[in-house]
């Protein structure tokens, strides 16, 4: 069974490991962000709106998701 979206647990400082699902999300690690692949900014879990279920990556907006997208199709 998987863990519904942000699973409350203690805020942990540092970089958190997620699974990345359709519409949701498993914190398999706790942590307080997660990594833009493409800025590579720091993405506070409350914030996190974009990512790729494919990939297993996350963005930090919807310019660098797109950005993503466009380098995989010259890929």
């Amino acid at each position: 069974m998987l863990a519904p979206m942000l699973t409350k647990r203690p805020a942990q400082p540092g970089e958190a490991r997620v699974r990345y699902l359709d519409g949701d999300l498993q914190v398999l690690e706790a942590g307080d962000y997660v990594v833009c692949a493409v800025t590579g900014r720091k993405i506070p879990l409350q914030a996190l709106r974009y990512w790729s279920v494919d990939l297993q990556e996350a963005y930090v907006n919807a310019d660098a998701a797109s950005q993503r997208i466009g380098q995989r199709k010259t890929d």
